[in-house]
């Protein structure tokens, strides 16, 4: 596993990569539904449940410089409400990325702590 404060330093374009290559790898589908900034754009996550619900997160680094997951919305909300919230946050910053991960079990694959409830 690699030391948090080592992906301060990493750019979000290698983050992003090497987040789809772990969800590959464990046989769950994932790809970049949106490119941001190759270097500092913010990273969502958001997770499909294939049952037409999901849940999001966000990566944020707190102020001890460690990088953590905020739950954005919780498993189990309609898509309709993420595509309304991500069209949102893409207006506000289209820097942005968006991972979509397809995981019938709703796992997101992170390695970072959990900023809020995640079931």
């Amino acid at each position: 596993m690699i030391q948090t404060d080592m992906f301060m330093r990493l750019k979000s374009e290698l983050y992003v990569q090497a987040l789809v290559r772990r969800v590959q790898g464990a046989l769950a589908a994932a790809y970049v539904a949106r490119r941001g900034d190759t270097d500092a754009g913010v990273i969502f996550i958001r997770v499909n449940r294939m049952d037409g619900t999901g849940g999001v997160l966000s990566l944020f680094t707190n102020l001890d410089g460690e990088r953590l997951a905020r739950v954005v919305l919780p498993p189990g909300t309609p898509e309709p409400e993420i595509d309304t919230r991500l069209a949102r946050e893409m207006t506000r910053d289209p820097d942005i990325w968006v991972i979509d991960i397809e995981d019938v079990a709703g796992r997101h694959f992170l390695d970072e702590k959990i900023d809020g409830t995640w079931s």
